[in-house]
């Protein structure tokens, strides 16, 4: 009897021994699937990473930030002459007309550009497609002989043209473009180049102003002083140099 109850107590210490082994394994398994976030606890879920878009390559309107850089103009005339001129890097600002030969609104800009009045420092030319899509003849019958006349299609391509007509106004000196857009008219064009070159024109009157009236502050304190022009202390360069130096 003594011997039984010796052995099933040896049986229930084994069957301990590997429930509890059982049990710390269960809990290991359960922590190493919450750590790679197989949770069964709602979300606790990991997200897949997001695809990249794909590119359809569907169409965009062109990019027409302002004060983009500019291009030079090259093509031909109507006449089939070398045409070439040059907007970047130089003094006076250049307004850019791109024209058809064709499309009813360039036709009031064709005959409102013949008496085209802009500031002396700017100058007009117009740029219609090369004669690969356009008519040399077409383009001699509408344009004014009073003004310059270019096709190129490259100058389209470089400025980006959506359609015609369209207007750019390219600053010389700094070879960027300083506006552009697009009306039923010159004159109306017009005013919106002559609006931004007058705000521009306005801010350097203001700057130039101000040091005019700086400096006449400067002469007044000068004068108050007893300082007149050609004052020795206005020059301490050309003051003597003390005795014993060189020169």
């Amino acid at each position: 009897m003594t011997l039984a109850v010796t052995l099933l107590a040896v049986v229930v210490a084994v069957l301990l021994f590997l429930v509890a082994g059982l049990l710390r394994s269960h809990a290991a398994i359960l922590r190493r699937l919450h750590e790679l976030g197989a949770g069964v606890e709602s979300g606790t879920r990991h997200d897949p990473e997001p695809q990249p878009e794909t590119d359809l390559d569907l169409p965009r309107p062109p990019a027409v930030a302002k004060g983009r850089a500019a291009a030079d103009i090259s093509g031909t005339g109507p006449g089939g002459e070398a045409q070439a001129f040059a907007v970047v890097g130089v003094r006076h600002d250049t307004v850019l007309a791109f024209l058809s030969s064709g499309c009813t609104t360039c036709h009031v800009f064709w005959e409102e550009l013949a008496t085209a009045a802009l500031p002396g420092d700017t100058r007009l030319v117009v740029v219609t497609k090369g004669e690969d899509q356009e008519s040399p003849v077409a383009v001699a019958d509408v344009a004014p002989g009073t003004v310059n006349v270019v096709m190129s299609t490259q100058a389209w391509d470089d400025y980006a043209v959506p359609g015609s007509p369209y207007v750019v106004h390219v600053d010389g000196p700094s070879g960027r473009v300083r506006g552009e857009g697009t009306g039923p008219s010159w004159g109306q064009v017009h005013k919106m180049l002559l609006q931004g070159a007058g705000d521009l024109d306005a801010r350097r009157s203001r700057k130039a102003a101000s040091d005019a009236e700086r400096e006449r502050d400067v002469d007044e304190v000068l004068l108050a002083a007893g300082i007149r022009p050609g004052d020795p202390s206005l020059y301490p360069e050309a003051q003597e140099q003390p005795e014993g130096s060189d020169g």
